[in-house]
């Protein structure tokens, strides 16, 4: 298999990445950086052994999207290190910009206010529609955690999509 046969998976990557960052710039630089990760280590990815060339393409877009998450986690984590983000108390909770902008903005400001790990999960299984297993193995944790991080993700989400103001807390890294 040659390098052409991901080009097939850029609109996936570009889809994942934009509901990941939230931001069509910071997505395009993501789907840029995997793809240069890609090509710098392509002889490291190789096809299951006698497997079909659907079974091929699904397993070059798991290792695609392997490498995607672990540039964003990478990425997060170096901007967790270099700033402490508060949510402001200040902040008028009946003030939402984005109200008349509909549905779509509500639930994209609400995928932006989750956890990136459940985010992840959230938009693997639901937008990308790997199963458990596969999800469980891209992100390299067991599946019972992929299970309750979904569980966890989608209660939240419901919860901002109906409008509670998400809980102030202070987010930094934890060694």
């Amino acid at each position: 298999m040659n390098i052409d046969a991901a080009i097939v998976h850029i609109p996936r990557l570009r889809r994942y990445a934009r509901a990941l960052v939230g931001d069509a710039a910071q997505a395009d630089d993501l789907v840029q950086d995997t793809l240069e990760r890609a090509c710098q280590k392509w002889a490291l990815w190789r096809p299951p052994v006698a497997a079909s060339a659907d079974e091929a393409q699904k397993a070059l877009r798991s290792w695609l999207l392997t490498l995607m998450h672990n540039l964003f986690a990478n990425q997060w984590q170096q901007t967790a290190r270099h700033r402490t983000v508060e949510l402001d108390e200040g902040m008028d909770p009946s003030y939402d910009p984005t109200a008349k902008m509909g549905l779509q903005l509500d639930l994209q400001r609400a995928l932006t206010l989750l956890a990136p790990q459940a985010r992840e999960v959230l938009l693997l299984v639901g937008m990308e529609q790997l199963s458990y297993a596969e999800t469980a193995q891209l992100l390299g944790v067991p599946v019972g955690t992929v299970m309750s991080r979904l569980s966890r993700a989608r209660e939240q989400l419901r919860r901002l999509m109906e409008g509670e103001r998400p809980v102030a807390s202070v987010l930094r890294a934890v060694k």
